[in-house]
């Protein structure tokens, strides 16, 4: 906030130097950032809070320095004297929108003259670095760096039908914008503007219109005074890259009920420089101004946030200085906020006001502090587990953007969903959110295939997005790439990965199972082969091999297979609980199997199929390998497993394994049509 010396004294007494006045602010909390000699005055520029609307204004600056020094705010006051007839016979106005414009008020002043702006309001404009255009047009910027209420003026003549409304724009409305070489520029329905009977006057809270522009030739004026949401300020500011004064305090937030002291204000300096007769009564439409809220402070509690006791006297003092009305009940002192501080809302926020007034470098400093570590969460500790089990399986983990290109996109999205684009022109090429966390290993891949990197193994964990009927849906996922060493291997190893992980995170007994995708219904187009990943029953992700034409298009010269899982079901209760058992005390009994079977019977098939036989004393079964070949037979493969038999309370005989391996084998034969190879 850049204010003069001079200007601040003119609301205090008395009057402070400007080395008072930046030591003053410095301790309130408004450091000086710089200050420069301008025309016998002193320009200083004081950094501002987002939260402190209140203080990008003189005024709000004056009241700072009078509540921490003791000195006497002196505000501006004016009395009118209407002496046109009732404003509503000569204008209207009409809010459409009260939710975005909270409040809109609107004077008229008919007969003014303008001209040149007295010496001492153009040398108060000039100190702080602005240019004087013209009374009228001097008055708005002098009020809005006095109380820091943004007004424009319309020329009254300009407005169709002497009618004001606030509406959203329409679709590609045109608006042009005050400024000499200003263009016309295309507004959308998310715009606030404010229009008369036919078109777009000012974009509401940023600035106004050269069509309803006051010139030399203006004899009658309306004078706007409003407020406006911020967010919706600050979205259209930034749409059309507009940023001024008048945006910078709406931003902020401004109160509705310090609207009319400013426009009175404002209308007042108009009729003394300008002359001209002030229309009876104020146009407005909005809401009712809301209540003063009500924040309590208990003593007690200020003493143990601060560290130092303050006497209540004191503590309402300091409240009472700076307009809170305090009371003292009891233990607690009641206090309704001023309009102009929207940034008190609960009891830290008087205990901080306390403490800025008492001075932070009278609050003693503690030599020791106590604190208590907390144990790691579980989530990260977890994800700690996966980083590091992957990384000791030769992975490398990979930071990446979210934001991937349209193209790179279109393939990793399901059925019935849609991408979702950031609306950002910084974005660029890249304005698509990820749906998927495999472009962006591919992308990395590419990169190092370029720079002659092979072999490589990479992971990433983070955010996925996309939008089902207009829902927008964020799940974090883990993405695994690796470049295929052994085609015959198929998707076995990136399974092993996965069931590895889960083993680690959920315990030795769960369970990870495949279900290949039936190609003509692939629903994840860019695995083929693929499968769904399901741990304990519960799908979790895919798996598969990248497709050539998907590879290609991101420039890669070999084939890479890939997962993608759901974390969440991984990680929720880690650590997994486990049971300790002793050792096996009697050896095993192995046996193995190698059976030829057809292509589409699958290894988790024939795993059910040999525990739902309930065979006496086995312990496991596991998968070895599978072969195909020419001497196999089309569409078959050679499936092998191992069978492990053991007693807890003696050794087995062979004696007593063969029967079960004869019902093993013969089940195979009957329920799998499968060869047995002997």
């Amino acid at each position: 906030m850049q204010a003069t010396c001079h200007w601040i004294n003119d609301y205090l007494d008395p009057p402070a130097s400007a080395e008072e006045q930046a030591d003053l602010l410095t301790k309130a909390g408004f450091p000086l950032e710089g200050t420069e000699s301008v025309e016998g005055d002193v320009l200083q520029d004081f950094e501002m809070t987002s939260n402190r609307g209140d203080c990008v204004c003189h005024i709000g600056l004056a009241r700072e320095i009078a509540a921490i020094s003791g000195r006497t705010l002196k505000l501006p006051t004016t009395t009118l004297n209407p002496t046109g007839p009732p404003v509503s016979e000569i204008a209207t106005v009409t809010n459409r929108e009260p939710d975005l414009c909270p409040l809109y008020t609107a004077r008229v002043i008919r007969g003014i003259k303008v001209g040149s702006s007295p010496e001492w309001l153009a040398h108060r404009l000039r100190a702080r670095g602005d240019i004087p255009r013209n009374n009228v047009v001097d008055a708005t910027n002098f009020v809005q760096f006095e109380w820091g209420q943004p007004t424009h003026v319309f020329d009254l003549s300009k407005l169709k039908n002497n009618a004001i409304i606030i509406r959203r724009a329409a679709p590609d409305e045109l608006f042009l914008p005050l400024g000499e070489g200003e263009a016309e520029i295309k507004l959308n329905k998310e715009d606030l503007v404010i229009a008369d009977a036919e078109r777009v006057v000012a974009l509401a809270g940023v600035k106004g219109g050269e069509l309803t522009a006051v010139t030399e030739q203006t004899t009658d004026i309306l004078i706007e005074a409003a407020t406006f949401h911020p967010v919706s300020v600050r979205n259209t500011s930034r749409r059309h890259n507009i940023a001024t004064d008048s945006s910078y305090r709406f931003e902020r937030n401004v109160h509705p009920g310090q609207i009319n002291e400013a426009a009175d204000r404002l209308a007042g300096l108009i009729l003394d420089m300008a002359g001209g007769s002030l229309c009876e009564g104020v146009l407005s439409d909005g809401k009712p101004i809301p209540q003063r809220r009500a924040v309590s402070m208990r003593v007690a509690r200020c003493h143990k946030i601060m560290g130092v006791t303050i006497r209540e006297n004191r503590m309402l003092d300091v409240l009472e200085r700076l307009g809170f009305e305090p009371k003292l009940n009891k233990d607690r002192i009641d206090c309704l906020v001023p309009i102009h501080r929207l940034d008190i809302e609960r009891e830290i926020d008087l205990i901080e006001e306390v403490g800025r007034m008492f001075g932070h470098d009278s609050i003693p400093i503690a030599e020791k502090i106590e604190i208590r570590i907390a144990p790691a969460q579980s989530r990260v500790m977890a994800m700690t587990a996966i980083k590091d089990s992957l990384v000791g399986m030769g992975y490398l983990e990979t930071i990446t953007h979210s934001l991937i290109g349209k193209e790179a996109a279109k393939h990793f999205l399901m059925p019935g969903t849609e991408s979702l684009r950031v609306d950002d022109d910084r974005a660029k090429a890249w304005p698509i959110l990820r749906p998927s966390i495999l472009p962006s290993l591919l992308r990395v891949r590419k990169l190092n295939q370029d720079n002659g990197v092979n072999h490589l193994k990479m992971f990433e964990s983070g955010s996925t997005f996309w939008q089902t009927q207009k829902q927008h849906q964020e799940v974090v996922k883990l993405g695994l790439l690796a470049d295929v060493e052994d085609p015959e291997d198929g998707l076995r190893p990136m399974r092993g990965i996965i069931e590895r992980l889960a083993h680690l995170l959920k315990g030795p007994d769960a369970i990870v199972d495949v279900t290949p995708d039936d190609p003509p219904d692939n629903a994840v187009a860019w695995f083929n082969p693929g499968g769904t990943v399901t741990l304990d029953g519960r799908d979790i992700g895919r798996l598969g091999l990248i497709p050539e034409r998907i590879t290609r298009d991101f420039g890669l010269d070999a084939p890479v297979i890939a997962a993608e899982i759901e974390t969440g079901s991984l990680i929720d209760q880690y650590p997994p609980d486990t049971e300790a058992h002793s050792l096996p005390a009697f050896p095993a009994i192995e046996r193995d199997v190698s059976a030829i079977i057809d292509e589409s019977v699958t290894w988790a098939g024939i795993h059910v199929a040999v525990n739902a036989l309930g065979l006496e004393h086995l312990e496991a079964v596991d998968f070895i390998t599978v072969f195909r070949g020419n001497q196999i037979g089309a569409k078959k493969k050679s499936l092998s497993f191992r069978l492990c038999f053991r007693a807890r309370d003696r050794t087995l005989k062979h004696e007593e394994v063969d029967p079960q391996m004869e019902s093993v084998i013969e089940m195979i034969m009957q329920k799998f049509k499968a060869e047995i190879r002997r």
